[in-house]
């Protein structure tokens, strides 16, 4: 590729789009308003989702199973990977890419304009600018880090806690929040008070009194302070029609029932990077008719989770959290997978009361009212 690869924004996926491409000879250009920035959110996901190039040093902790709570405490026999932030940026080497410092204006086919006034030209534009902010229902948390005498009692003899959601409802008109517990190595622990989606979603003050009472008051000796907040879904509702490819949260491969999206990125990377090597268009390749069917059906699943009240959601996650975890897999890991999606999420709604049961049926079925693009520039 004479002109090589545009990638704009330097996050995980298109630091590891990037990386993967300079692994492959590609040629890579590399834009964002902050390059080096360090890393400051914490990462997990399943570990049967992550590729086998990965360096053990992104890695902060693999759990071979973690801890659920809905009304009592349960266990997902599913392996848990808590990435080392700083480190899995570290691995992502970008040694022989060209790093420009600036700021997108405008993208016209293959051309990117800046706001310095400078127009690159490449073979490829990939927009990997992460999902900006827009109208989508969101997910905050806050969370503070702290030793791992200090986490203990909020384990319940776990390695991890995935979602805790006991003390969760303070009143059946107020959202839920669920703890969420997990190890970053080096004797650190998080403990994050998590909204897990709303519209509006909780805020952070009082994400942080919600917290401060499940510990029985904020502990001394916290080493730093967590603070999330972001869209549950991609800027745009079908990113396969989208002029400039997408790839990466900014492409719809965040999952809407939990915001993750890194390890989708880092496990398709290397299919984006097949296909721009060899000159085809990555698109159909990464969406194909199963692929879009299954991200529409999981816009439709966020559309329930914003339909449900806090016993609902506590009885829905119960269930899903019941189901054998090849329908879990099916319904959390796999892009493509429609068959399992539909049975995972008929398994659900065989398993949960009448009443909600209709509400479940009603928001699968119904078109979300929240999935317009977001504004962004170029």
């Amino acid at each position: 590729m004479a002109g090589g690869v545009i990638v704009l924004g330097a996050g995980p996926a298109g630091r590891a789009l990037a990386h993967r491409l300079l692994a492959a000879a590609v040629p890579v250009t590399i834009v964002d308003t902050h390059p080096e920035r360090v890393w400051q959110s914490t990462f997990a996901c399943w570990s049967d989702e992550l590729p086998d190039w990965l360096d053990p040093a992104a890695f902060a902790a693999r759990l071979d199973r973690v801890g659920v709570a809905g009304t009592a405490l349960d266990e997902v026999d599913r392996g848990y990977t808590v990435f080392d932030t700083p480190g899995l940026q570290r691995s992502l080497t970008l040694d022989g890419a060209e790093i420009v410092t600036d700021r997108v204006t405008g993208i016209d086919g293959a051309r990117v304009h800046l706001k310095s006034g400078r127009v690159l030209t490449g073979d490829v534009v990939v927009d990997c600018r992460g999902a900006l902010p827009h109208e989508a229902p969101r997910q905050t948390a806050y969370g503070i880090v702290v030793d791992k005498a200090t986490a203990a009692p909020f384990l319940d003899g776990h390695d991890a806690l995935l979602m805790d959601w006991r003390g969760g409802i303070v009143d059946r008109r107020a959202l839920p929040s669920f703890l969420y517990v997990v190890p970053l190595g080096d004797d650190e622990y998080l403990l994050e008070e998590t909204c897990l989606v709303g519209r509006p979603a909780l805020g952070l003050d009082e994400l942080k009194r919600r917290l401060d009472v499940r510990l029985g008051g904020l502990p001394t000796g916290v080493r730093r302070v967590e603070r999330v907040a972001f869209p549950m879904t991609g800027s745009s509702p079908q990113p396969w029609r989208e002029p400039t490819f997408r790839f990466g949260a900014a492409g719809g491969f965040k999952n809407p029932t939990t915001g993750y999206s890194v390890a989708y990125s880092l496990k398709c990377v290397d299919d984006v990077v097949d296909a721009l090597a060899a000159g085809r268009d990555p698109m159909p390749e990464l969406w194909p008719a199963s692929a879009r069917a299954v991200h529409n059906l999981r816009l439709r699943g966020l559309s329930v989770l914003l339909q449900l009240n806090p016993t609902q959601t506590i009885a829905f996650f119960e269930a899903f959290f019941a189901m054998p975890i090849e329908s879990q897999r099916s319904y959390l890991s796999r892009r493509d997978d429609l068959t399992g999606t539909m049975v995972a999420m008929t398994r659900v709604i065989r398993s949960v009361d009448m009443r909600t049961r209709a509400v479940v049926a009603r928001g699968a079925m119904s078109t979300p009212g929240w999935t317009g693009d977001a504004h962004r520039e170029g």
